[in-house]
C-alpha cells in the first residue's frame, strides 16, 4: 500500500514539474528553436529574386567559406570581438576588485554607478562615439589644445579601432558585474590564512583571488565573445569600410542583396564558429580551474 501511495505522490510530482516546465519550454521552442530550424532549414536553399527553391544545396555554404570578402569579414569579426573581450576584461576587472575589497559599504552605491549606462539607449552611446572620435571631435580637440598633435587623427574612426573603442565602453558592465559577484563568494578566511602563510598582495592575487575569480572571469568573456561578434549597429556607426563585420554582410543580405539563403548560411557559420571557440574556452578553463 505504501509503495502505490509513493508512486501516487511520484507521479503527482513529476506533472507540476511537467506543469511548470511547459510554458518556459513552450516559449523556448516557438521563440528560439522554431526561428533557428527555419534559419538552418533556410541555409541550405536557393532564391532568385522572389522565387525560393527548395532542392537542398551545398552552394550557400562552399560559397561562405571560399570568397575573400567572407573569409575577410569572419576574420575581422572574429579578431574585434576577441580584442574587444580582452581589453573589457582587463579592465572591468580591477574595478570589480576595488568594489568587492574595498568598496566597503558603498558597494550598493558602485554598483548603482555602474548601471547608469543603461539609462539611455545602446544606439545612442555608440553614436556620441563618432563625437568624440571625429575629425573635429572632442578628443582631437582636446589634444589640439594641449598642442600634443599638429593635425586630427584620422586613424580612431571608421575603422576596425573605433568599433573595439566602442564596445569596449559599451560592455563593459556586462563584465563588471559577474566578476564582482565571483569575488564576493570568496571566502576572506582564505586570504587571511594566505597572509599567515607569508603571501605578500601580489603572490595572495596570483595564488588566491585570481584563481578563485576565474568562473566569473570565464562568464564575463562569454558574455562579452558572444553577442559581440554578432554587432552591427557599432561597425555601422563608427566602423566605415574598414570596420565592417559579419553582421553587417548578413543584413545587407538578407535585405538590399535579397538572398535570404546566403544570408541564412553566413549565420549558421558564424554561430558554430562562435559555440566551437566558446566550448573550447570553457573546456580550457576548465582544466585549469580543476588544479585550484
Amino acid at each position: 500500500m505504501r509503495i502505490k501511495i509513493l508512486k501516487f505522490q511520484i507521479k503527482q510530482e513529476t506533472r507540476k514539474g511537467w506543469k511548470l516546465l511547459s510554458t518556459p519550454l513552450t516559449f523556448s521552442l516557438v521563440l528560439l528553436a522554431a526561428p533557428l530550424t527555419m534559419m538552418f532549414l533556410l541555409s541550405f536553399w536557393t532564391q532568385d529574386y522572389l522565387v525560393l527553391n527548395r532542392t537542398f544545396t551545398l552552394n550557400n555554404y562552399i560559397e561562405a567559406f571560399t570568397q575573400p570578402v567572407y573569409q575577410l569579414l569572419f576574420s575581422r569579426s572574429l579578431t574585434i570581438s576577441l580584442t574587444v573581450t580582452f581589453f573589457t576584461v582587463l579592465l572591468a576587472y580591477p574595478m570589480a576588485y576595488f568594489i568587492s575589497f574595498h568598496g566597503g559599504n558603498r558597494k550598493a552605491l558602485w554598483l548603482f554607478l555602474i548601471t547608469i549606462p543603461f539609462w539611455t539607449s545602446y544606439l545612442l552611446r555608440m553614436f556620441l562615439w563618432k563625437v568624440i572620435l571625429g575629425y573635429n571631435g572632442v578628443l582631437n580637440s582636446f589634444l589640439l589644445w594641449l598642442e600634443m598633435i599638429s593635425e586630427p587623427l584620422t586613424f580612431i574612426l571608421y575603422n576596425s579601432n573605433a568599433v573595439i573603442i566602442a564596445l569596449t565602453h559599451g560592455w563593459a558592465p556586462f563584465a563588471i558585474l559577474p566578476i564582482f559577484v565571483s569575488l564576493e563568494k570568496i571566502d576572506r578566511s582564505l586570504l587571511e590564512a594566505s597572509r599567515d602563510l607569508g603571501d605578500g598582495p601580489f603572490r595572495q592575487f596570483f595564488r588566491v583571488i585570481l584563481p578563485l575569480s576565474m568562473p566569473g572571469v570565464v562568464g564575463a568573456a562569454l558574455i562579452i565573445f558572444i553577442p559581440t561578434v554578432g554587432d552591427y549597429i557599432t561597425p555601422k556607426l563608427v566602423g566605415g569600410t574598414d570596420g565592417l563585420m559579419i553582421a553587417n554582410m548578413i543584413q545587407v543580405q538578407f535585405s538590399k542583396a535579397n538572398n535570404a539563403p546566403l544570408a541564412a548560411a553566413l549565420s549558421v557559420s558564424s554561430l558554430v564558429i562562435v559555440a566551437f571557440i566558446s566550448i573550447v574556452f570553457v573546456l580550457v578553463n576548465k582544466k585549469y580551474l580543476r588544479k585550484y
